[in-house]
């Protein structure tokens, strides 16, 4: 399960440089509007120190990360719901991603362009979520005239959905007629299923990502608080990368050296590592290992799955004829040191078809096909 992740904001907010640091990918990155048109995308590892020390424990063959596919996507405009700048090419970019990920200039410098001629957090984050906002609305009153047809002449089940998409929408055009987003609205499941085809982009979970230079990484700023203040509002995450930092990080091989450089800033992770991390928790996402000498591995699932789905992660057949799952958890292996000294302990576990994979599991499935 791969966490798919769109970059969105203003034009020359620095989105294009964050993804070529963050994939190490190269992104068309200039000082002009809409220099980005169609979506870069690229895939890559999610850092782990807990697979890494597996991998040293193990020394397997093989080390395989979860991964992370961001999507970096052109930048949005006043009007973009209206088809300005191109908006309507790229607003169908952001539905198709998981996770929105909403770049903020939080840096002051003239000689990179801004699009409205000033650095002001709080209007940028207003410009982009008003004109999503706007390009929802357009779609909830194109699902309403669908439902409402269907109340009208369709049998009792197919009235009974009408009315459950007719109730939801009720719920959320409001809220998105004061640009805010629709997954505010206070929904039921049943309305939310109901209204899943509209793949509503205000639906999709956001964080913000503040863009800074390098006094701003170190000591912050009061354009960071601003984002903070917004976000808390909205139950948001924020964070923040310097794209020179990331890019010279990105550029050095060694493990050894990276976390040398990070030191030296006086950072504890790279600006991928915290975006990750964000991205899992928007998502409810989870962790578990396989390990051995053949392998080690990151899968990821989401929070309250159980065994035989996070078997299936792994193949198919594992979920269809899964028997039981034999586990132990990463902070055990850390503190016992191996396998058997775990059993020995009595933390080595058997666990049934309802077990729900915890955060850190290391599993290995049993199943009969």
């Amino acid at each position: 399960m791969a966490i798919n992740c769109g970059i969105v904001g203003l034009p020359n907010v620095g989105k294009s440089t964050i993804f070529s640091a963050l994939t190490s990918a190269p992104a068309e990155a200039a000082n002009y509007p809409f220099c980005t048109i169609n979506p870069n995308v690229g895939i890559v590892d999610v850092p782990d120190n807990r697979l890494a020390y597996l991998t040293n424990a193990f020394n397997p063959k093989k080390t395989i990360a979860a991964t992370v596919e961001f999507v970096d996507i052109a930048g949005l405009v006043k009007g973009a719901s209206k088809g300005e700048g191109l908006g309507n090419q790229f607003l169908s970019h952001i539905r198709e991603v998981g996770v929105i990920a909403q770049v903020v200039r939080c840096f002051e410098n003239p000689d990179i362009i801004h699009v409205n001629n000033t650095v002001n957090p709080a209007s940028d984050i207003e410009t982009i979520n008003i004109e999503l906002a706007l390009a929802d609305l357009e779609t909830l009153d194109k699902r309403s005239e669908r439902a409402s047809r269907a109340s009208k002449v369709q049998g009792k089940d197919a009235q009974k959905e009408a009315d459950l998409v007719l109730g939801a929408i009720a719920k959320i055009r409001p809220l998105l007629q004061e640009g805010k987003p629709a997954r505010s609205a206070p929904l039921s499941d049943e309305e939310k299923a109901a209204i899943y085809d509209c793949h509503l982009i205000t639906m999709k979970p956001q964080m913000y990502v503040c863009n800074v230079d390098e006094e701003g990484m170190k000591n912050g700023n009061a354009h960071i608080e601003t984002v903070k203040a917004i976000a808390a509002g909205e139950g948001a995450d924020v964070v923040v990368i310097c794209g020179k930092f990331e890019s010279e990080l990105a550029d050095l091989e060694s493990q050894e050296e990276k976390l040398a450089f990070l030191e030296e800033i006086g950072l504890t992770e790279s600006g991928l590592t915290s975006l990750a991390r964000a991205a899992y928790h928007l998502l409810g996402l989870r962790t578990f290992f396989t390990a051995g000498e053949d392998e080690c591995r990151a899968w990821t699932i989401r929070a309250g799955d159980t065994a035989p789905k996070a078997a299936g992660v792994i193949h198919t057949d594992f979920e269809k004829g899964f028997i039981k799952a034999e586990v132990y958890s990463y902070d055990d292996f850390v503190k016992y040191g191996s396998e058997q000294k775990i059993r020995e302990a009595g933390r080595y576990r058997q666990e049934g078809k309802e077990y729900q994979v915890a955060d850190g599991d290391i599993i290995f499935f049993k199943f009969n096909v």
